[in-house]
């Protein structure tokens, strides 16, 4: 038998059907769920299309995931969860009276989304999902969600200008950071989950695509001088669906912010001086060391001019992704959209990206899932083999001719 890579989609997206939230929620929130669900409209297409149900019919998504040679996956939102406006992921941080509804409701799809990855065991790892408003909530949802079985670690919400939640490198978030390293949970930051509204003006959409992964990246730099990390040495950072090349860029920019503050600081007379201080002692390690120590990258169909800067951004840290079911993902075409990223690169090098660190890193159990990829993962013959023709059917930026490393 050909040798197969057993490939891991470090992003993937799923959700229950709206009604089908209902039996998770606390009975007190019925009445207003039914109320509420009665009058709301889905805005998202693709949640309406005949091919919705791929987000949560458990045999017709392995079928899916298998057919294009992916054994298991790391599951994020996508579905409108009980009380929200929109999906999850892009939705803005909520008010005071909002709250309650919305904190029930993300609690009822991690309620929905622990029994779906036992649907399929070993092959998902669930994303939890939390709010900012109210830290020791939190710290409770994620103990409880953990002993649930998701494995996939929290999701991050953005905490961009306006929305009424502290920055993110502040300290009122410290106990959520305590309670994921004590439980070695990872904390993910999904692209798009950070950028402030916009409105629906076209020039507005068109902003949103310039700057949506610059807000994305914020978390990085403000956990880090924020000092998060330091205080917490075994906390793990994911930045899922952000692109990876722009990694090298940021962390030189980092490090050169942070030594000329550092340095700045020693010296009382500067007009720096102010900037730097205390940064050393809260910070400990520079940038690139924590991101060495720390970090790592849900690098959702990685295209062909990442991949040079492979070892900048550290071998160990890459994690490819389908990005199912969405649009821009690579289904039906994974292998070709490894193929165009990964051929002609040392075999243990494809085998990392593809899979072997998402299994580090989420905790799948590797050597159960090599007798899946047996039945149904890529040769390495065949993603070795360059991509001559593009999928007339292929949509994702995989498949993208041209693109440029961008710091942002």
């Amino acid at each position: 038998m050909s040798e197969r890579y057993t490939v891991i989609s470090a992003d993937c997206h799923a959700g229950a059907d709206l009604l089908d939230y209902r039996p998770y929620l606390e009975s007190k929130h019925h009445e207003a769920f039914d109320a509420w669900a009665a009058t709301y409209a889905n805005p998202y297409e693709d949640l309406m299309a005949d091919t919705a149900d791929r987000n949560w019919n458990s045999a017709r998504r392995v079928a899916d995931l298998e057919a294009d040679g992916i054994v298991a996956e790391v599951v994020f939102p996508n579905t409108i969860p009980p009380f929200f406006p929109s999906a999850s992921l892009m939705a803005p941080a909520p008010t005071r009276e909002e709250f309650e509804q919305r904190w029930a409701g993300l609690r009822a799809h991690n309620r929905w989304l622990a029994d779906f990855c036992a649907e399929a065991p070993g092959r998902r790892a669930g994303v939890a999902q939390i709010l900012l408003n109210d830290v020791d909530e939190a710290v409770r949802e994620i103990r409880r969600t953990k002993e649930a079985g998701l494995t996939g670690g929290i999701l991050l919400p953005g905490a961009p200008p306006g929305s009424g939640v502290p920055e993110l490198y502040s300290p009122t978030y410290d106990p959520i950071w305590a309670v994921c390293a004590e439980l070695d949970v990872p904390v993910n930051h999904h692209g798009g989950s950070a950028s402030p509204p916009l409105g629906e003006d076209p020039a507005a959409r068109a902003v949103f695509m310039v700057e949506t992964t610059w807000f994305s990246h914020r978390a990085l730099w403000h956990l880090i001088f924020g000092g998060a990390f330091n205080r917490h040495p075994s906390l793990k950072l994911i930045l899922t669906e952000q692109g990876s090349g722009w990694i090298p860029g940021v962390l030189d920019m980092l490090d050169y912010y942070h030594d000329r503050l550092v340095a700045a600081a020693t010296k009382a007379s500067t007009a720096e001086s102010k900037f730097g201080a205390g940064l050393a002692e809260s910070m400990g390690k520079g940038p690139s060391q924590v991101w060495r120590d720390n970090c790592f990258v849900g690098a959702s169909f990685m295209r062909p001019h990442e991949v040079p800067l492979r070892d900048r951004i550290g071998l160990d840290k890459i994690m490819w992704g389908s990005d199912y079911p969405h649009d821009e993902g690579t289904t039906p075409f994974s292998r070709e959209g490894l193929r165009i990223a990964y051929a002609g690169l040392p075999k243990d090098e494809v085998a990392a990206m593809a899979g072997g660190n998402a299994a580090r890193v989420y905790g799948f159990d590797l050597p159960s899932l090599d007798k899946v990829a047996a039945r149904v993962g890529p040769t390495v013959a065949e993603i070795a083999e360059p991509l001559k023709e593009i999928p007339a059917e292929a949509s994702s930026p995989a498949f993208a001719l041209g693109g440029s490393v961008r710091v942002w």
